[in-house]
């Protein structure tokens, strides 16, 4: 008989009660999974103000209250633990506080955000001590959770009961390393080496860098894509810590991110005007009109639409489309841009869609009803990440029929292959180099191949069918967890 692993899931975010990004869609699916393969889980996460509104957590249980709960730095700050049982074996403990989390109207982003995630961390200790848990696991989530590992090794007497507890520390965007600031505006020789125990004085606490300290002391390292895994090696993508990472390269694994088809699936999203699936693919037809309804485009079911639905960063893009949009316009296409993020790519997407409103149509801010809109009534989905760890937005698309326009890097070039209409092999238009030239020309492949029904509505038929559920990835962090434990324990 297997054994059932007790594992400890730290995030600041878990949809569906607080979301910035896809962070809080791994941390809602990858527990439920590994719930369902009858392992314990308990996800820790802070209890956001915004929180009060939601109905399903009205009546949680206080586990835990004390004015004096959490020291740092010679102050007390109180701590209350909420408790959520999610299903037999699954459940959310919600840390609260007032000054950290209730006043807050998005997630990050404030000076002391280091402050804020540092009392998160010790909360998460906190309430394992008073508990007596001695999980198997203590799986952290980005920077957010970093300190953790840390926290653990510089005080083990004071967490007995972690001993023999494993540490995997999980990488979904390298580039946020800290809060409350960006690590390369730091001065250098003012920047954290992380050497020494974790800094809890306020000014050398707004430099302390969570994920170099999660890299020095988490018993293994994840990404959210193979690819991901050795590009993190390299300066181009290591973010400064490539030559910390190649130290512990051996640590350093990669692992795909999941669809949860339960909640991302056509045939019954309520978001979306008529589910379908790829045996009634002439329903996604309706949902395309629909779509340049709500955003004023000409109402053409022939002309094919691109979708976007991402933060409006030079990471995911953005500067490249800006600097081909004027052949754009001129092309025979609709754009649909749906999200939020740099006021100077909003602007400029929005100035163009007053100069073309019937092809360009701009909506923002995100909305989670207009992201299923945007892949249930689009031909394409555009993603030309200058990086992208994993990126789920893409794996979303193909089981809605929107076929992926994408830059070779991370994990879309771990989960999309270039279509060849000779063979019809492939499931996505795939651009090798970040240039404007090579994203125009895998545009324009994608445009011409539309013009070719009874090839498309192959390629959106095999597309749709292809399945990146949890079932895998959840079997493979088990095995990750696993050699983290042997590493712990040797």
């Amino acid at each position: 008989m297997k054994k059932s692993l007790r594992i400890i899931s730290v995030s600041s975010e878990v949809a569906p009660y607080s979301k910035s990004g896809g962070l809080a869609d791994v941390c809602r699916a990858l527990p439920n999974h590994l719930s369902q393969m009858g392992h314990f889980v308990t996800i820790v996460t802070p209890f956001y103000g915004f929180m009060k509104k939601n109905p399903d957590l009205e009546n949680l249980e206080t586990i835990y209250e004390n004015k004096e709960g959490i020291s740092i730095n010679g102050r007390t700050y109180p701590l209350k633990l909420k408790r959520k049982k999610e299903d037999k074996l699954r459940e959310t403990i919600f840390a609260c506080n007032e000054e950290f989390f209730s006043g807050h109207s998005k997630l990050y982003g404030y000076p002391n955000d280091n402050l804020r995630f540092l009392f998160f961390n010790k909360a998460t200790l906190h309430f394992l001590s008073i508990t007596d848990l001695a999980p198997d696991i203590i799986h952290c989530h980005d920077w957010q959770a970093g300190a953790l590992p840390n926290l653990i090794n510089q005080n083990p007497d004071q967490y007995p009961g972690l001993k023999k507890t494993a540490t995997v520390f999980t990488v979904h965007n390298l580039a946020f390393q800290m809060g409350g600031t960006n690590w390369w505006d730091i001065p250098e020789e003012k920047r954290d080496d992380g050497k020494n125990d974790f800094p809890e004085l306020e000014k050398k606490l707004q430099r302390a860098n969570f994920v170099k300290r999660a890299v020095k002391h988490a018993d293994v390292i994840n990404t959210v894509s193979e690819r991901y895994a050795q590009e993190i090696l390299t300066p181009e993508f290591g973010q400064g810590l490539d030559k910390l990472l190649l130290k512990r390269k051996d640590d350093v694994y990669g692992i795909i991110n999941g669809i949860d088809y339960s909640v991302s699936n056509p045939l019954f999203d309520e978001n979306i005007e008529v589910n379908y699936d790829w045996n009634s693919l002439y329903k996604k037809k309706k949902n395309k009109l629909v779509l340049q309804k709500l955003t004023g485009l000409e109402q053409d079911e022939n002309i094919p639409l691109i979708g976007m639905t991402h933060r409006l960063t030079e990471q995911k893009g953005f500067d490249l489309i800006r600097e081909i949009m004027w052949i754009l316009v001129k092309l025979p296409l609709q754009l649909v841009i749906v999200g939020s993020g740099e006021k100077e790519y909003l602007n400029f997407f929005r100035q163009t869609a007053k100069k073309h409103p019937k092809r360009i149509g701009v909506w923002s801010p995100f909305t989670h009803d207009m992201e299923s809109k945007i892949y249930a009534g689009s031909d394409m989905f555009l993603m030309p990440s200058h990086y992208e760890p994993c990126g789920i937005s893409q794996m979303k698309s193909l089981r809605y029929g929107s076929i992926p326009i994408v830059h070779k890097t991370g994990g879309l070039s771990d989960t999309i292959e270039n279509f060849n209409p000779k063979t019809r092999r492939g499931n996505g238009f795939v651009f090798t180099a970040y240039t404007k030239e090579d994203l125009l020309i895998a545009i324009t492949r994608a445009i011409e191949t539309y013009q070719y029904p009874e090839i498309w509505t192959h390629l959106i038929w095999e597309a749709m069918q292809l399945s990146y559920s949890w079932k895998l990835p959840a079997k493979k962090y088990v095995d990750l967890y696993k050699i983290a434990m042997k590493k712990k324990n040797l």
